[in-house]
């Protein structure tokens, strides 16, 4: 790649960035700053949560109950979807149910989740558990049941039991849709994590928005929103380059 292009590459980003924060700047100057804050509003908000230092503890807490849910979803959703997109009958006796909840939005689960869990970190890990478990779940039945024949095939030819074929070829191969259904998973958990904070919790980005909503302070608002699209962004990064390890791993590039 030639020098001229790798910062036409980056300066294509940063020229993104600068049109919005522009247009921001433009549009805040026709409303008053308790309903469009400027750029530089936010800004001295984003110092004075830096300063008292709540920002870091919101984050933290979230991260928090983020990884939690998160973890407990896949750690699930991916061994019930290797057994179910493995062993067909099993499959087949929970499809239906499966199809039933889908389409459920976790947001319909707030009432129960609150009856059943009380507010704080139960209700919020609760409904960011189930934004995350079918998109995962989902993914890996597919991913098992997309395997090529012919290479399952090949592992019984070659003497292989069923341990090494599950391990050396059905994981290798699935394991692409596993990915995807984990960065669907990634996105809808985080965006319901704010969410499921908004549900009685008393710390978080999302009691971080609502308390700042409760008091008039959009600067604080726009500066939580702007926070929660900076940490997703970080943590689908983070995610690809593990991706990219295991894939190198298993020479899948």
């Amino acid at each position: 790649m030639t020098l001229p292009l790798r910062w036409g590459r980056r300066l294509l980003p940063v020229s993104a960035v600068l049109a919005f924060l522009g247009l921001w700047q433009w549009s805040a100057g026709h409303y008053p700053p308790d309903q469009l804050p400027s750029p530089l509003d936010v800004a001295a908000g984003f110092r004075e949560l830096t300063e008292s230092g709540a920002l870091f503890e919101h984050i933290r807490i979230s991260l928090l109950r983020f990884a939690t849910a998160y973890g407990l979803a896949a750690a699930v959703a991916i061994p019930l979807g290797l057994l179910l997109g493995g062993y067909a009958p099993a499959g087949r006796a929970c499809d239906p149910l499966l199809q039933l909840l889908r389409p459920i939005s976790p947001i319909a689960w707030f009432p129960l989740a609150v009856l059943w869990f009380g507010i704080g970190n139960p209700p919020a890990i609760f409904i960011i558990f189930l934004a995350a478990f079918f998109p995962i779940l989902l993914a890996t039945i597919s991913g098992v049941r997309d395997v090529e024949p012919l290479h399952l095939k090949v592992a019984s030819n070659f003497g292989a039991g069923r341990v090494f074929t599950f391990v050396a070829v059905v994981l290798p191969a699935a394991f692409p849709h596993v990915m995807v259904g984990l960065h669907i998973a990634l996105g809808t958990a985080w965006i319901h994590l704010v969410a499921g904070e908004m549900l009685g919790a008393q710390s978080g980005l999302g009691y971080l928005i609502v308390d700042a909503r409760n008091f008039l302070r959009t600067d604080l608002i726009i500066a939580g929103m702007l926070l929660v699209g900076a940490l997703g962004l970080a943590i689908n990064g983070a995610m690809r380059r593990a991706e990219g390890v295991v894939r190198r791993r298993w020479g899948a590039v």
